[in-house]
C-alpha cells in the first residue's frame, strides 16, 4: 500500500510539473499577444487556437486518424523488420560488416528525396506513407537491438555454454531478455519520429492527413488552424511515445525490481 502511494505521488509529480510549465508558457503567449495587439493572422492567441480546434474537431479527428494509422502501422512494421535485421546482424559477422555501413549511409539520404520516389513506386494511397514511416523508424530499433544482442553478459553466456546450452537456448534465456530493454529504448525513439514521419510523407500527396489539413489552412491564410494541427501532431507524438513506454514497463518486470526498492526507501 505504501509502495503504491509512493508510485502514485511520483507519477503525479512527473506529470504535473511539465503540465504547469506548458500552462505557464501558454498563459505568457496569450498575454504577450494581447498586450502587443498581434494580428491573429500572424500569431493567434492560444484561446483562438483552442476555439478553432473545437469548431473543427470532427475534421481534425478525421485527418488525425489517417496520420495516426500511418504512424502506428509504419512503427509496427519497423519494429518487426528491425528485430529481424538485428537478429541477423548479431548472428552473422559477415552480414554485420556488409550491412551496417549501408544502414548508416541510408540515414544520410534526405527523406525529401526518397518520399516522392516512394509515391511514384507505390501510388498516392496510404502505402507510401507507411513505407516512409517504416524507413524513418527502422534504424534506431535495428541498431539498438543488434547492439544489445551482441553485448549480452559474458559471464552468463559462459555459464550457459558450460552447462551445454544450445545457441537457441542462449538466445532465448540470455540474449533476448537482456536485449528487450534496448529494443524498447529504440522503439521509444522511433515513436517520437513516427507521427512526424507520417506528416512529412503526406507532403508528397494524398487526400487525408494532418499535413493535407495544414496545406489547405496555409493557402487560406488560417494561421490558427495551422497551429491547431501542429498542437495535435505534438499530442499524438506524446501519446504514441507514452504508449510505447507503458508497453516497455509491462514487458520488462525484472527492470522494476530496483526501482521498487528505491521507492520503498522513499516511503520510509
Amino acid at each position: 500500500m505504501i509502495l503504491h502511494s509512493v508510485k502514485l505521488r511520483c507519477s503525479l509529480h512527473g506529470v504535473s510539473l511539465p503540465l504547469l510549465v506548458i500552462a505557464g508558457l501558454l498563459l505568457l503567449w496569450e498575454i504577450l499577444v494581447s498586450i502587443n495587439d498581434v494580428p491573429a493572422g500572424i500569431l493567434p492567441p492560444p484561446s483562438k487556437i483552442m476555439q478553432e480546434s473545437f469548431f473543427l474537431r470532427e475534421q481534425l479527428m478525421g485527418h488525425a486518424l489517417t496520420t495516426m494509422t500511418e504512424a502506428v502501422v509504419g512503427l509496427v512494421l519497423a519494429a518487426l523488420l528491425g528485430t529481424v535485421v538485428a537478429g541477423a546482424l548479431a548472428s552473422l559477422a559477415i552480414l554485420r560488416k556488409a550491412l551496417l555501413p549501408i544502414l548508416v549511409i541510408s540515414q544520410n539520404i534526405p527523406m525529401m528525396i526518397l518520399a516522392p520516389l516512394i509515391v511514384v513506386w507505390f501510388g498516392f494511397g496510404i502505402e507510401p506513407k507507411i513505407a516512409v514511416v517504416t524507413l524513418v523508424c527502422f534504424f534506431p530499433i535495428a541498431v539498438s537491438s543488434a547492439d544489445a544482442l551482441m553485448n549480452a553478459d559474458k559471464d552468463l553466456l559462459d555459464l550457459m555454454k558450460s552447462m551445454g546450452a544450445s545457441r537457441l537456448q542462449v538466445l532465448r534465456y540470455v540474449r533476448i531478455p537482456q536485449a528487450v530493454p534496448s529494443f524498447f529504448s529504440g522503439l521509444q525513439i522511433a515513436a517520437t519520429y513516427a507521427v512526424l514521419g507520417a506528416v512529412f510523407a503526406e507532403f508528397s500527396g494524398g487526400t487525408s492527413g494532418l499535413w493535407i489539413f495544414i496545406g489547405r489552412s496555409q493557402r487560406a491564410y488560417r494561421t490558427d488552424q495551422v497551429f491547431a494541427a501542429v498542437f495535435l501532431i505534438a499530442i499524438l507524438s506524446i501519446v504514441l511515445f507514452l504508449l510505447v513506454r507503458w508497453m516497455a514497463h509491462i514487458s520488462t518486470p525484472w527492470n522494476r525490481v530496483g526501482s521498487d526498492a528505491d521507492l520503498r526507501e522513499q516511503g520510509k
